[in-house]
């Protein structure tokens, strides 16, 4: 597909780097283990959100807005890099997030902060569910606000993962399945797009990390119906059910943002084989699955897997107590 046709906005550094892992291949006796580094994307210390951020805020700037407005939990990696991207753009940014301002900053929130992030804390909602409210009031005020959905995930947000895949591919056309954190779809929807107009036979893992998606079901649809949206609205041809969607419910964990045991290990075996750190909400879950599935013998020693790094390293240190408790 043509990207350049496409409203974007550089904001990250791309291609980013993908390598292997072959101290933790070789400490888990599995697989051929690869890792795709967004968390070195380059903006605001990293993650995948600034790939949604460049069509999305592409498309902000297209329509002249000025002002951002997004929302997420209060450790959001989508929110920090919003923020940051919208500071870089020199356009304010409201965040809605999920609980209540706490007595020092720390991780992404402190980071919101020094990107001059304007934070509405939003107790029990973490998900925008203020949203209007707030775009209506900015309204009012004769602003012309641009509203970037949670995770960044709508159609427009779906372009960044679809052409990231088409940037993988390019540097390594021989893995054979992906495996990342799914939360709020769009990073596999784009995925799964662009597997579909490249025509790959990659397989697409994706480790759900919130239990408000536990109804597996449903938010494979949701997934599906992103990929289906994107696929019209940019006149392609593929169409997608929720049967299309490989979303592993198996690795949930303790919930959403809880640090258990597994996010613990995936943490310390990763720093402690490779030098490269997780981050304890996404990363760490999907990388808990990846390792326990290679421990019950889902691959074998030929196969080449990828681990897709989708950032959040800073809401590392608003963990250290759970982490070395």
């Amino acid at each position: 597909m043509n990207w350049q046709s496409i409203a974007r906005q550089p904001l990250g550094f791309f291609p980013t780097p993908m390598h292997s892992l072959p101290s933790l291949s070789v400490h888990l006796a599995g697989p051929q283990i690869y890792i795709k580094r967004d968390d070195l994307s380059g903006l605001a210390l990293g993650g995948n959100k600034v790939r949604k951020l460049e069509f999305l805020l592409g498309e902000a700037l297209q329509q002249k807005a000025d002002c951002i407005i997004s929302a997420g939990a209060a450790q959001s990696n989508h929110c920090r890099q919003t923020a940051a991207a919208a500071a870089k753009l020199n356009l304010p940014c409201y965040l809605l997030l999920g609980g209540k301002a706490p007595e020092h900053a720390q991780g992404n929130v402190l980071l919101d902060k020094l990107f001059g992030a304007t934070i509405v804390w939003t107790g029990e909602q973490r998900k925008g569910e203020g949203i209007a409210a707030l775009e209506a009031q900015l309204k009012s005020k004769g602003l012309r606000p641009y509203v970037v959905p949670y995770g960044g995930s709508d159609a427009v947000g779906c372009l960044g993962f679809a052409a990231a895949l088409e940037e993988l591919l390019k540097q390594q056309s021989d893995i054979e399945e992906i495996v990342f954190a799914s939360s709020s779809g769009a990073t596999q929807a784009g995925l799964m797009l662009a597997k579909a107009y490249l025509n790959s036979s990659i397989q697409l893992r994706g480790i759900n990390i919130d239990k408000a998606n536990h109804r597996t079901q449903h938010f494979s649809q949701t997934i599906a119906d992103l990929a289906n949206t994107a696929s019209e609205q940019f006149s392609l041809d593929s169409r997608f059910s929720a049967r299309d969607v490989c979303l592993d419910d198996e690795y949930l964990g303790e919930g959403y943002a809880v640090l258990g045991d597994a996010e613990r290990e995936a943490i310390m075996l990763l720093a402690e084989t490779e030098g490269v750190l997780l981050d304890p909400v996404y990363t760490a879950k999907a990388m808990a699955g990846l390792i326990a599935r290679i421990r019950q013998g889902k691959y074998s020693s030929q196969q080449k897997v990828l681990f897709w790094h989708t950032g959040g390293t800073p809401a590392l240190f608003a963990y250290a107590k759970q982490l070395l408790s």
